[in-house]
């Protein structure tokens, strides 16, 4: 099965999770205290003690789907509202561009052929968790973000704190909330010694078919102080819990006064 997913292309996997019918929306509108406090306290160690207004990170990249294993390089560039990944190997380039403009979601990826593709609406409801710095603090100032304090638990073997974040939408129907609501929700886990996120854990989704969920988990790793601000060096994505991108970040630069126009080219 071939199925067009957030990050660049065709998957190779089977999938294994679908959703039979349309989720129900959660009579919870609002946040746990502790949880909140926990996911503020993480967002301020990312950050260190002044903002981060933008980041690029550069180094070596590892794709994996299916047979086809390739090395390359990676540029990662984003500011509150966009990103950009664009991951260049022998025969060409993969890239994945996101930005939000006014609350409008739009994003897209391109392949190895150069040809640009839309990203269906239900994979931009959750942030893409390549940097959790910009990730967290979005879940943090969303005005309809629900946390919930799930607590702790043993996640690959490392004691970790469960937070738990989805949107509500009060003012759609239930069958249209339920739907958009599912779509956002993700699992964010917490080093529970140093409280820096290890792994944000969401679902994607054909891009025909939001109630078809593909599990995809990003994982941070060698965490470094950059300025202040905590950098995980090591960004893995998991998609369908098998290993797609390895990223091996060699240098960073903050704040150097990217905008979103340059990182997307519109």
């Amino acid at each position: 099965m071939r199925i067009k997913v957030l990050a660049f292309a065709a998957s190779l996997f089977l999938i294994t999770n679908s959703s039979a019918e349309i989720p129900q929306s959660t009579s919870t509108t609002s946040s746990s205290p502790q949880a909140a406090t926990l996911l503020a306290q993480s967002a301020k160690l990312l950050t260190g003690s002044g903002a981060v207004s933008d980041v690029t990170l550069t180094g070596t990249v590892e794709w994996i789907a299916g047979s086809d294993d390739e090395s390359g390089t990676a540029v990662y560039k984003a500011v509150n509202g966009a990103h950009r990944l664009d991951l260049s190997f022998r025969n060409g380039t993969r890239s994945e561009i996101v930005s939000t403009v006014s609350g409008v979601y739009s994003g897209s990826w391109i392949g190895l052929d150069g040809i640009s593709h839309a990203m269906a609406n239900q994979n931009l409801m959750s942030d893409a968790g390549w940097f959790p710095a910009f990730t967290l603090g979005n879940l943090i100032s969303a005005s309809n973000t629900v946390l919930t304090y799930v607590g702790p638990e043993t996640r690959d073997g490392a004691s970790v704190i469960h937070i738990s974040a989805c949107q509500v939408f009060p003012n759609l129907s239930s069958r249209t909330s339920g739907l958009t609501q599912h779509s956002t929700q993700v699992e964010v886990y917490l080093d529970a010694t140093t409280s820096l996120p290890v792994s944000y854990v969401f679902n994607s989704h054909p891009d025909d078919n939001a109630l078809l969920d593909i599990p995809t988990e990003v994982r941070y790793s060698n965490y470094q102080n950059v300025a202040g601000a905590q950098i995980p060096l090591h960004v893995q994505r998991y998609l369908n819990n098998t290993l797609l991108t390895d990223l091996q970040f060699q240098n960073t630069s903050l704040n150097t006064g990217l905008t979103v126009t340059q990182i997307t080219g519109l």
